[in-house]
């Protein structure tokens, strides 16, 4: 695990987005895993800058998101498909073939849950996937609890994400009860981990991620076991790691 401090949100998202401009470069197909949320908006809109104006191409790329609400369609503008289409895929020169975003209105959940694991392998598996961090430990909506080997499935909403999405919605009983999301295991299926994260809100679930017990209770506290993970967060989200590692497989950097 390689963790990267960096002084605020604008430099550790550029710093994320040279992390995939780098595999992009090396590898144009490259299988690229995609989150939502507001932290990764600054690494969508540095990679966006470098397609724009440095020529970073996406058009052999192949995406894959975490999750969707279950019930809206694509063009609701609450929807997952809609914040990847408005802030990231209008932007650059993707394929839209190669877009994949979990469908809220399939008629079968768990046949198209079945689908879109076997998808992520027929393209050979996520090169790099881009992971958030909720306040709560939970990765993509794998909420404290979830299996550590769980595949791409439906998951019940908890209350306090229901509380803490309702500000997206005009009334409560709009939110949600339902998504679909990769399982913890099929996000450890990727070759490199990209998890980022902003704000103090956010230091107690990194020190539990980063520094503390293996467990279901903080799901990405699973990333310890990544032989390839990234750690990309600002001073105010490392405000309580403990400090300094020495161990070889593991480095922290402050700037």
């Amino acid at each position: 695990m390689l963790v990267i401090v960096k002084s605020n949100y604008d430099k550790l998202s550029e710093e994320a987005a040279k992390v995939v401009a780098d595999r992009l470069k090396k590898k144009p197909n490259l299988v690229l895993g995609l989150a939502t949320g507001s932290t990764p908006l600054g690494l969508y809109k540095e990679l966006i800058r470098l397609h724009k104006y440095e020529g970073l191409d996406f058009s052999k790329v192949t995406t894959f998101n975490l999750d969707e609400y279950v019930g809206l369609p694509p063009s609701h503008d609450q929807s997952y498909h809609y914040f990847m289409q408005k802030n990231f895929f209008d932007e650059i020169n993707i394929d839209p073939r190669y877009i994949h975003v979990p469908h809220g209105m399939a008629k079968d959940f768990k046949i198209f849950c079945s689908w879109y694991e076997e998808r992520i392998k027929s393209f050979g598996g996520i090169d790099i996937q881009v992971l958030g961090i909720g306040a709560n430990g939970h990765i993509a909506f794998n909420e404290p609890g979830s299996s550590l080997g769980s595949r791409t499935r439906i998951k019940t909403l908890t209350s306090t994400t229901r509380a803490d999405n309702k500000r997206f919605f005009e009334n409560e009983e709009d939110v949600p009860k339902y998504a679909i999301t990769m399982g913890v295991g099929t996000i450890m299926d990727a070759k490199e981990l990209l998890l980022v994260a902003s704000g103090d809100s956010k230091a107690e679930a990194i020190k539990s991620a980063v520094e503390g017990p293996l467990t279901a209770m903080c799901p990405a506290s699973i990333i310890q076991m990544h032989k390839e993970a990234f750690v990309i967060i600002d001073k105010p989200a490392a405000s309580k790691l403990k400090g300094t590692y020495v161990d070889t497989w593991e480095t922290i950097i402050f700037e």
